[in-house]
């Protein structure tokens, strides 16, 4: 039958349809109403989910960050008990055996802050490069500029067999980092030392490069542990999760402070500290010609 032949509906069978109508319409949103009430309520529950676990692993993270780390341990192998690695030319260090620090057997600070510090072997050696002995800090942004400044002629001067360069880093900067990323750093870098000594001036290298605002959580130790590859070193992971070296550097910062080191970088030539307001590197050419 043709719509023109259809029966004509009633005023009350259009009302019921439309009736109709609109029911289904109303069921059909109460549907869509509660599924999306659904997903949402879901939705709510994955991103309650997520957030908690990533508050779990900062907390967890904060908890190993500022866990209490021993008085003594291990010294990394090609570092000498006062933290220092000593760069000679090109990747050379200065090869040494692994040793152990104790904070008990440092001794106590003095009453009043010495008029000259003096770093324990920091002293020139006769018939030996002039000796540059540096106390750093990987978060340290003067640190950063000494480095941009004058680590190109450095390295210069390491090359050309007239001075040694020696990084005492330490873990000064903990306090004002929740994750003491100074001592992390240090101790990422005693990890490369102990087993990639070639490869420690690069990492040095990058840790400036790749600084971190001070007082910021740093860098990630899985940062740490990508960088030490990117430098060419052999897998560092085992010893920053175990925090091998962690001890060391709090020994040294202790003995740094004890000695009178109230800042970083603090250098000293020839065991005289360099007061910064001199060209450094025009002192270095002429302690390297004096020994002649």
């Amino acid at each position: 039958m043709s719509p023109a032949n259809e029966p004509r509906l009633s005023k009350a069978e259009r009302t019921a349809q439309a009736r109709e109508k609109a029911r289904e319409i109303r069921e059909a949103q109460l549907k869509k109403d509660k599924r999306n009430k659904l997903l949402i309520g879901w939705g709510i529950v994955v991103a309650v989910v997520a957030i908690l676990a990533v508050v779990a692993l900062v907390v967890s993270q904060n908890i190993a960050n500022n866990a209490p780390i021993a008085d003594q341990g291990p010294t990394p192998a090609n570092s000498n008990v006062h933290g220092g690695v000593t760069l000679l030319k090109g990747t050379d260090v200065t090869k040494a055996a692994a040793a152990t620090v104790n904070l008990a057997d440092l001794p106590s600070a003095p009453a009043t802050k010495p008029a000259t510090v003096t770093a324990p072997g920091a002293e020139a050696e006769a018939g030996k490069p002039v000796k540059v002995v540096a106390y750093i800090d990987f978060i340290c942004p003067v640190c950063k500029n000494f480095e941009a400044t004058y680590n190109q002629q450095l390295t210069q001067l390491r090359n050309d067999g007239k001075i040694s360069l020696e990084y005492r880093p330490l873990g000064f900067l903990d306090a004002s980092s929740s994750t003491n990323y100074s001592s992390r750093a240090a101790n990422a870098a005693a990890c490369v030392v102990n087993s990639s000594p070639d490869k420690y001036s690069a990492f040095v290298d990058l840790l400036f490069a790749r600084q971190p605002a001070e007082g910021s959580a740093g860098l990630s130790d899985n940062d740490l542990k990508k960088m030490a590859t990117e430098a060419g070193a052999a897998n560092i992971d085992s010893c920053v999760d175990s925090k091998t070296y962690r001890p060391f550097v709090k020994v040294v910062t202790k003995e740094a402070a004890v000695i009178g080191v109230t800042g970083t970088p603090t250098v000293f030539v020839e065991g005289k500290q360099w007061d910064g307001k001199t060209d450094p590197i025009a002192d270095l050419n002429a302690a390297a010609a004096a020994k002649k």
